[in-house]
């Protein structure tokens, strides 16, 4: 059976399917495209059915790395489909928990950036309202907590 892994963030239209679409990339190129799935999702539902941001997509593609899915909203359902639930910053996991009321799924939730290794951040910025630069950076912190995520995976395996 295949592992899991659910990213969200506040939209689902750049900072998730980026992780998403990264992790896919990094999964085909261990081989381990079978062995663990991802999707991803947002907390709210202000872009529902949207495909990632252009912008976001521009700097995925400078890394040669492809954005695709369209937008869906967090339910509560995705605490019992996915093994691991990837929040960007600390509103979208107290958004998360929120849905959580008999607090039985916390250990499933964990914070993105716990997993970079060569980024300080303890969130990953929302690049929505900035400029390219922006979308620039969190598509190389994601690069690099991606990697951290699935070397912690592949030990865990």
């Amino acid at each position: 059976m295949a592992y899991k892994l659910l990213f969200v963030c506040l939209g689902n239209i750049c900072r998730s399917p980026s992780a998403e679409n990264i992790m896919r990339h990094l999964l085909k190129q261990e081989g381990l495209s079978n062995k663990i799935l991802c999707d991803s999702a947002g907390t709210s539902s202000y872009h529902i059915g949207a495909a990632p941001d252009r912008r976001m997509q521009a700097a995925a593609q400078k890394r040669d790395i492809r954005l695709v899915g369209s937008a869906r909203q967090f339910s509560r359902a995705d605490f019992e489909a996915f093994d691991l639930i990837l929040a960007m910053d600390r509103a979208n996991y107290r958004d998360i928990l929120s849905l959580d009321r008999a607090d039985i799924y916390g250990e499933k939730v964990k914070m993105m950036c716990d997993y970079a290794t060569n980024f300080p951040d303890s969130e990953v910025p929302d690049p929505y309202y900035g400029g390219q630069s922006g979308f620039d950076y969190v598509i190389d912190l994601l690069l690099d907590a991606c990697q951290g995520l699935l070397q912690e995976i592949k030990q865990e395996m």
